[in-house]
């Protein structure tokens, strides 16, 4: 396969040394006391490793350079959390702000969508559709914009969260690259973060989204 060489991936290590490898080739072999031990460790990995990792992917942005603005996405999340925080926004909120633009440059144009998906079996439906639809809301600050519609966002006027889109977006997110505002660090933020991923998981699954 263009001159690499196909070689067995090996096991890898446990996460805990009271875990318990299934020695078996795919899922279909697992029998039912397996799936249990399964889930058992599964649940503890996530609540240990799955806010780590999402707080590891906002800082990779850390150090990167702007591409126009006066402030990086990294400090563009910083601020509009630091906002939010400002408002007397609740916990959950304060972290959907912080991670509204966490796939920005991976994800590009559906990076609402990424951010929505991250966050979406721990926040509410409200801050899911906020999450996905931010992006078409910005477009209405974006006046003179040569290729955006301002007007893009009223095919969703009627929806009961369109006030609460509009809302976030006007006051945390298309306002948050000032770099003379005082803005807190990550490590104010990052117990919330957290709390947020150490709670129950609601829905595993998302179905077809139906917008107006």
């Amino acid at each position: 396969m263009d001159g690499f060489p196909a070689e067995p991936p090996g096991r890898p290590p446990l996460w805990r040394p009271d875990f318990t490898l299934i020695e078996k080739p795919e899922l279909d072999a697992l029998t039912g006391a397996e799936w249990r031990l399964i889930e058992a460790q599964r649940k503890a990995y996530m609540q240990g490793r799955q806010a780590e990792l999402v707080l590891g992917l906002f800082e990779a942005a850390r150090g990167d350079a702007s591409f126009g603005y006066a402030l990086s996405m990294y400090a563009h999340g910083l601020q509009a959390a630091t906002m939010a925080m400002q408002s007397g926004a609740d916990e959950e909120f304060v972290v959907v702000a912080l991670l509204h633009d966490i796939g920005f440059t991976m994800a590009g144009p559906s990076h609402g969508e990424f951010a929505a998906a991250l966050l979406r079996p721990y926040i509410s439906e409200r801050n899911r559709w906020v999450l996905e639809m931010h992006q078409v809301f910005q477009t209405h600050h974006a006046h003179d914009h040569p290729h955006f519609d301002s007007h893009e966002r009223e095919r969703f006027d009627g929806h009961p969260f369109f006030a609460d889109a509009a809302d976030f977006v006007a006051r945390f997110d298309q306002n948050a690259i000032d770099p003379h505002y005082p803005t807190l660090p990550i490590e104010a933020f990052a117990p919330m973060v957290r709390r947020l991923f150490a709670k129950p998981p609601g829905r595993r699954f998302q179905g077809p989204v139906i917008t107006p």
